[in-house]
């Protein structure tokens, strides 16, 4: 069953970035499926949390989806190489994210490998948020997209993640944001599937 709206315009971003564990991300590209259980995610909290692209209320070409009301892709080009692929939460004009940081494939493996560049799945195989997009196909043009229609999408297959699975921890690679770099917004899921 595809989430609803009211699953990503609550207020909680840090709660949605946690409940978002064990969600299937879908995507169908020209009629071609793939998708992986979501194991990665991390939180940003819009206009005061320092690590995020609104911070201060920073409004931008590249940003103006994260203004929108939850239920978006929000999905940008990071040193020009990588495709990183968001969720906008929350209600209009309150730019909060969430970044899948890493999904372990289910559906499409094949289709997984060759955009991959591997002929046999390797833990690395989506284990970023680069090769998360890389692996489902998801590219800058998804930016905007709707998580209700039929191009890209979240699943809940009512897979339980138990609370003693889940790690806490600091997000990586936002050091320049300060105290808010420490803040624990990045959830794991500890054990494999």
């Amino acid at each position: 069953m595809k989430l609803p709206l009211s699953f990503y315009q609550r207020d909680d971003v840090v709660l949605i970035s946690r409940e978002l564990l064990g969600k299937f991300l879908v995507t169908n590209t020209n009629g071609v499926i793939t998708s992986g259980i979501i194991t990665e995610t991390e939180a940003y909290a819009g206009v005061t949390d320092k690590a995020s692209h609104a911070y201060g209320g920073r409004r931008t070409a590249r940003t103006e989806t994260m203004f929108a009301a939850g239920g978006l892709a929000y999905v940008y080009l990071c040193y020009g190489i990588h495709h990183l692929f968001n969720v906008v939460t929350n209600k209009e004009d309150i730019p909060h994210a969430v970044l899948i940081r890493a999904v372990q494939p289910v559906d499409g493996m094949a289709t997984i490998l060759r955009r991959r560049g591997m002929k046999e799945p390797k833990k690395n195989i989506s284990a970023g948020p680069g090769t998360v997009s890389q692996a489902l196909g998801i590219q800058v043009r998804s930016n905007g997209l709707s998580l209700t229609g039929n191009k890209i999408w979240i699943e809940d297959r009512s897979l339980i993640i138990k609370q003693s699975d889940i790690i806490t921890g600091r997000r990586i690679g936002v050091d320049y944001a300060g105290k808010d770099a420490k803040l624990p917004y990045r959830f794991l899921i500890k054990t494999n599937f």
